[in-house]
């Protein structure tokens, strides 16, 4: 059934993004969802269209890039600026150093998509709720917001400023009827850990081995519950992990 609804997913090429994206489709969302790789946003685009009958646009740009940003999301026709729904869920980890060792080209990629890349993606498509006075923002940050591990340092950072910058959201989009949403996925088994370790699978497999982790589906059902809560319902900050995960550092296994 569709709902008329749009929703806007950031960094839809794989993982939480891509499942986010099936998500909201099944639920008969038109969808806005971007990335750096083309060949992934036409292919999750026709798969949305066969599967659910979606009417997709995809939109190819790095979040990093303030100029790309804007001129990807202003030069949308003005129906698809009608956004109900904004992901931000482009992100990343890289590498694991500690401070007087960490590569500084790692930490500004972590910077510039984790928080500039959240920033611009939200300055741009605020104002279109505000001037409707509806939205729901859900900004994807991590347990290691709430918890800093060993070499952990700036990625632990970036996810704390998501979460510093959705409570700022929350408090200055509360005259908008704006809803706000930070929701913290702990260990969950996609190609963060493949990105993070730049290509090394037996590493990235490695974080995983003995327990079960999240998947992404579980993530994206959490993003969608909160998103299809009644219009007085909001949930401000929502942390989820595996059972077998306390918090980032603490882990059964």
């Amino acid at each position: 059934m569709k709902t008329g609804k749009i929703a806007l997913i950031t960094g839809a090429t794989a993982g939480f993004g891509e499942a986010c994206a099936e998500r909201f489709a099944r639920e008969g969302y038109r969808l806005i969802v971007t990335g750096r790789r083309t060949e992934r946003l036409t292919a999750l685009q026709e798969k949305l269209r066969t599967a659910y009958g979606t009417e997709t646009l995809a939109l190819t740009f790095d979040v990093r890039s303030k100029a790309e940003v804007v001129a990807a999301l202003e030069q949308m026709p003005d129906a698809w600026k009608q956004i109900d729904v904004l992901v931000n869920n482009a992100g990343l980890a890289l590498d694991l150093s500690t401070i007087d060792e960490g590569d500084t080209d790692d930490w500004d990629t972590m910077i510039d998509t984790n928080v500039k890349g959240l920033l611009y993606v939200s300055r741009t498509v605020i104002p279109w709720m505000k001037a409707r006075n509806s939205g729901h923002i859900v900004n994807i940050g991590s347990t290691a917001a709430k918890t800093v591990y060993a070499k952990g340092n700036v990625y632990c950072a970036t996810k704390s400023a998501v979460d510093a910058i959705s409570q700022g959201m929350r408090i200055d989009l509360l005259p908008y009827g704006i809803k706000v949403t930070a929701v913290h996925p702990g260990a969950a088994e996609t190609e963060f850990s493949l990105v993070r370790f730049k290509g090394d699978e037996d590493r990235a497999k490695d974080v995983y081995t003995g327990f079960q982790p999240l998947k992404a589906e579980d993530v994206a059902d959490v993003v969608w519950y909160c998103a299809s809560l009644p219009p007085h319902v909001c949930i401000n900050d929502l942390v989820v992990t595996a059972t077998a995960q306390a918090n980032a550092y603490y882990t059964f296994k």
